[in-house]
């Protein structure tokens, strides 16, 4: 009978582990330098699935084109975005920001759009000069983030909340 409820646990066990990440939260490895100086190539982080509510900033997970890429969310529904001189632009609003000292000048209207669309965001690397993001390939459909991921659980010296 002690076999049998110690078989019971670890089965358990492992059925809550699979649930977990399925549907809650699982790891996910950086894959090259876009997100640099914030994130670097191979640093481990915890993808939160589900965290759909997204927010200016905030970094995400995408699934686009068979490939997962982190980025930050730049540009919300309803928004114009341009660059210009270093600067972001939010609907002819400057709105600041930290995490890139350079990126070339860019408009959504280069995109063909006057506004995001309900449903999809504008994304970029916070290393602007080799970040293949929505200036590149387009806008990023809502049903296309996973999810949102500001902890590092991989270096040991990167450990904790990221920006």
């Amino acid at each position: 009978m002690k076999k049998a409820q110690e078989i019971l646990f670890y089965i358990i066990l492992i059925i809550l582990v699979i649930i977990i990440r399925a549907y809650i939260i699982t790891p996910v490895r950086v894959d090259g330098s876009s997100m640099s100086p914030t994130l670097n190539n191979n640093q481990i982080l915890l993808l939160k699935k589900f965290d759909k509510k997204v927010k200016r900033f905030e970094i995400v997970v995408i699934e686009h084109d068979y490939s997962r890429i982190i980025k930050r969310v730049i540009g919300l529904p309803g928004e114009h975005i341009k660059y210009v001189d270093n600067t972001l632009y939010i609907n002819n609003q400057i709105v600041l920001e930290n995490f890139s000292k350079t990126t070339s000048d860019f408009d959504l209207s280069s995109l063909g759009y006057d506004v995001i669309p309900e449903g999809y965001y504008f994304v970029m690397g916070d290393n602007r000069n080799i970040s293949l993001d929505s200036r590149t390939i387009g806008l990023i459909k809502e049903d296309e983030i996973l999810g949102t991921t500001s902890f590092s659980i991989y270096p040991f010296n990167r450990f904790g909340f990221i920006e």
